[in-house]
């Protein structure tokens, strides 16, 4: 019995390395865990085989310090082992280190057991007719159990844990490993107390071994798979039919029972409800997307069908997943309309309106198409006004409006804040009845009526090669042609307009080039003295062109004024005025200088200024600035902060056209001025020039009670300069005296009188 018992540990032994060995090469995450659990098991049993098989003392003790020291071993990495199968938390990891300190303490006490035989010793027994070395167990040997056995039972308790706390598909993992171990720590107990003098028990403990290997690394939990596959399919979100071979349904799952309510009880009516509801279902691997109508309501579906093999590839069944993808449909059309609709309007975006007008003209090449970009005028003053619900309220009426009066063949949508667009085929176009409908747009709210401005460009598709973006510049830039007009509602793109977009890109490009080459230069007119004598002059920008000569004023000074590049124009008049004005040293003579209401969008005025007369060495009062009322239509308070600046600085600040404006005695009441210019439109010819007379003479008695000094502008008869002298007025400005010229020409009026003789 001895010897068989040593046979069947033996094996044992060789199994336990074999399976660790083996661990070593799997690729499994707990393979490592495993092969150091297995191989430390290895220790213990080799040495309760020495144990068994020797009669010589020394052997025999050797053995139990291997016995000892390998279950100290094997209770270090069941603990490791124990703590990533059992997938422990961070908290938990102090007590592993715990353990870890009483089993080097124990190891370390057992190999001190030949110095102070405090530990163990051993007495020579008869066992099978050959001497036995049986165990002597001291103190050490009773602090070894207590270590171990407590170890061990704390393990016990993680598995015991985990078993209870888990979920039921997971009770195998833990439940054969914590029985095997429980079984283990009964056996090994027995043996204890029952002084029985061979340990069977390590049979135990190695068969310990093998169950972890096979359940840690070899075991493929087939049942907790198909559980848990079963589990995953019935909560599942799209509803699952399985099929058999013969195509009888032989489960469904929840989603699926309940979208077409199927008795949980009677699977196979579900293959005959789902061909009448989706059509044939036959087949082994398709996908299709179907609609179908609930009651008033549209559904979309996807069905998606694979079939089963089994491991001889023959066909063993199929599974049908049927995904209810209405409420993605619905929200991927509203993200499409969002994306192709303007959200206020409900009309095509401008990038859709293009796409659509691109491919409508391009698949229709015998067909002309009319091109219309519609704007509401003076827009911001509805907003302002009426406040921006109302602003909402006229754009969503301007959008009903073209829904109700265009055809379907027309494309139209919304382009920007109060501007429309529409692509309409030519037969369907009618100047007469759009004029009509533009004139009278009234839009009613509350009991109260408002009367809209809409102008209305068009352009007729002559170039189809060309961008949308760029039919409609040319509807725009029919439109801009009348927007001042309030008579007028439709204008239509011709040659002229085009020649005067290509001249306006022509000058813009060549702007940098002429006040560089200074073919953009000053002219001066001058500005006399009640003696007829010049005391300033007004820099007026001219451009010497080198191929098409002298550019009146009218043909650059519009288009750079729109384009904002009149900056660059009077920033260059500024700084030319300055350097004629450091030529001017020995008189005390003035320039005035233009500045655009633009400019203040483009630079820091007063900087740029005081900035100039620094660097020249002028006096702030001998270059004055020039402005019109215009400059304070917007920003206003801000406009004065700034006007109040300049004359700070020691400029003197010169109203320009007064008279022309409709606010110019209110704005003569706030604005920070030094002189007023007046309008030579008080100087034209008038039915009534007794009143024309009455007007200006009222002026200049204002202006002199005001302690302004006043120009008068567009003289152009001595009667004219006499008439205004004797009202009052203390400088002129007109043809009468000379027209604006080059700066070396004005020099020959300094010493001459232009008063009358």
């Amino acid at each position: 019995m001895r010897y068989g018992m040593g046979a069947v540990i033996a094996l044992l032994v060789v199994a336990l390395a074999v399976c660790a060995m083996l661990s070593r090469k799997s690729k499994r995450t707990m393979a490592p865990s495993v092969a150091k659990l297995i191989g430390a098991l290895v220790m213990p049993v080799t040495g309760n085989l020495v144990i068994i098989l020797s009669g010589d003392r020394t052997l025999s003790i050797l053995g139990y310090f291997t016995y000892f020291l390998g279950m100290n071993l094997v209770m270090f990495t069941m603990l490791g082992f124990t703590f990533r199968y059992c997938h422990m938390p961070r908290p938990s990891q102090g007590m592993k280190w715990l353990a870890y300190g009483l089993l080097i303490a124990d190891a370390a006490q057992l190999l001190c057991n030949p110095i102070f035989h405090h530990a163990f010793d051993t007495e020579a027994i008869q066992v099978a007719g050959a001497a036995y070395y049986r165990l002597i167990p001291y103190a050490g040997q009773t602090f070894h159990r207590v270590v171990c056995y407590g170890i061990f039972l704390a393990i016990v308790g993680i598995f015991f844990w985990k078993m209870v706390t888990a979920p039921r598909l997971y009770l195998e993992r833990y439940a054969v490993i914590f029985l095997s171990m429980v079984v283990v720590g009964i056996w090994e107990t027995f043996y204890i107390f029952s002084r029985s003098p061979i340990d069977r028990s390590m049979i135990g403990f190695g068969c310990f071994g093998l169950l972890v290997y096979y359940f840690a690394v070899y075991y493929k939990p087939v049942r907790l798979l198909d559980r848990m596959l079963a589990n995953v399919a019935s909560q599942m979100l799209q509803g699952v039919f399985f099929f058999d071979a013969g195509g009888r349904c032989v489960w469904v799952n929840r989603a699926g029972r309940e979208t077409f309510h199927i008795d949980r009880d009677n699977f196979e009516p579900s293959a005959e409800l789902l061909t009448e509801i989706f059509g044939d279902i036959s087949g082994e691997e398709w996908v299709r997307h179907e609609a179908i109508m609930d009651g008033s309501e549209r559904k979309y579906y996807q069905l998606e069908k694979h079939s089963i093999q089994d491991s001889r590839g023959r066909t063993a069944g199929a599974f049908l997943s049927i995904m209810d993808e209405t409420e993605r449909h619905l929200a991927a059309e509203k993200d499409r309309y969002d994306a192709t609709h303007d959200s206020l309007t409900g009309l095509y975006s401008r990038e859709y309106l293009y796409e659509r007008i691109r491919k409508t003209v391009d698949a229709n090449p015998d067909r002309t198409y009319m091109i219309c970009f519609l704007d509401i005028n003076d827009f911001k003053m509805v907003n302002d006004v009426f406040g921006r619900e109302f602003g909402d309220y006229a754009l969503k009426c301007v959008a009903d409006s073209l829904r109700r009066d265009l055809g379907p063949e027309c494309l139209y949508g919304r382009l920007s804040g109060d501007t429309f667009g529409m692509c309409i085929p030519k037969e369907n176009f009618a100047p007469e009845i759009a004029v009509a409908a533009l004139s009278r747009f009234t839009i009613s709210r509350d009991g109260a009526e408002f009367h809209l401005i809409i102008h209305q460009g068009v352009y007729e598709v002559a170039e189809r090669n060309i961008e949308v973006p760029d039919m409609f510049d040319r509807a725009s830039m029919a439109l801009e042609s009348i927007k001042d007009e309030y008579n007028v509602q439709l204008a239509v793109y011709d040659d002229a307009m085009r020649d005067g977009a290509l001249w306006a890109q022509r000058i813009a490009g060549e702007l940098p080039e002429a006040i560089r080459t200074g073919q953009l230069r000053p002219y001066l007119q001058a500005i006399v003295n009640e003696k007829g004598r010049v005391v300033g002059a007004e820099a007026l920008a001219r451009w010497i062109h080198p191929t098409e000569g002298f550019l009146a004023p009218y043909r650059f000074i519009p288009t750079l004024e729109k384009n904002g590049m009149i900056a660059q124009v009077d920033r260059h008049m500024w700084r030319c005025a300055c350097e004629i004005l450091t030529k001017w040293k020995d008189n005390d003579l003035f320039i005035s200088i233009n500045v655009s209401p633009k400019d203040f969008y483009f630079m820091d005025v007063v900087k740029e200024l005081t900035g100039l007369v620094r660097e020249y060495g002028v006096e702030p009062a001998r270059l004055r600035v020039e402005i019109t009322e215009t400059v304070m239509m917007t920003d206003e308070a801000k406009r004065i902060e700034i006007l109040k600046a300049l004359r700070e600085a020691g400029f003197i600040v010169e109203m320009d056209d007064f008279g022309s404006g409709y606010s110019s005695l209110n704005m003569l009441k706030d604005m920070p001025v030094d002189v007023v210019k007046i309008d030579m439109a008080f100087l034209r010819k008038t039915e009534d020039d007794a009143r024309a007379r009455t007007i200006l003479s009222s002026i200049m008695q204002m202006t002199n009670s005001l302690k302004l000094s006043s120009i008068s502008e567009g003289v152009e008869t001595a009667e004219q300069f006499m008439n205004l002298r004797d009202m009052g007025c203390g400088m002129f400005q007109g043809y009468y005296f000379a027209k604006p010229m080059a700066v070396e020409d004005f020099m020959g009026l300094l010493d001459k009188s232009c008063a009358p003789a």
